[in-house]
């Protein structure tokens, strides 16, 4: 598994070793012992899986101190930009966002770290994202920043429809959603 540094602490892309013959391909999405050699040490709990029409946006999502969670997001079919925001007062990429284009076809997957909101913009006619996790999805801490904060500068990539659930409509600014937490 080829390994790739963003300048965000601990935010990683990883390309996964493609075997192809004529009968196709084959790739291990995820292996524990070779996510600990490559000194990813965590433990996912959870897999989460959605289907989405060009368009949909989804986020921007996070999970409040202390139930927040470390996740691995890949693409099964489709094209997506997935985007994400660091939330880590800390780190000297605060309040900054880096954004890469994830698809069936790149295989590239997403190491988001625990202090990201996520977040993806649908780019193809569906698209089928899945995520592992490494802390159970809880209710009540469940945040959400704003899509198109302009403190975020976020170029997504939409064109002249973006579908999103109520909930992300009305989430609110960065500032707001980030004033009573540290990660």
């Amino acid at each position: 598994m080829n390994v790739i540094t963003t300048p965000f602490r601990d935010l990683l892309v990883l390309e996964p070793k493609l075997f192809q013959d004529d009968r196709g391909h084959f790739f291990e999405s995820y292996n524990e012992r070779t996510f600990r050699e490559l000194g990813l040490n965590f433990t996912f709990v959870q897999d989460n899986q959605s289907l989405s029409r060009k368009g949909v946006l989804r986020g921007l999502h996070f999970q409040a101190p202390p139930h927040a969670q470390t996740k691995l997001v890949r693409v099964l079919r489709g094209v997506v930009q997935d985007v994400v925001v660091d939330l880590r007062k800390a780190e000297p990429t605060f309040g900054r966002h880096f954004s890469i284009e994830l698809s069936a076809e790149n295989r590239e997957q997403l190491v988001v770290p625990r202090g990201f909101a996520h977040g993806f913009l649908v780019l193809s006619d569906t698209a089928e994202v899945l995520y592992k996790s490494d802390a159970f999805y809880n209710p009540a801490a469940e945040r959400g920043i704003r899509y198109d904060d302009p403190a975020l500068g976020i170029n997504w990539m939409v064109g002249d429809m973006v579908h999103m659930s109520v909930k992300d409509q009305v989430n609110p600014l960065f500032s707001e959603s980030i004033k009573d937490l540290s990660f």
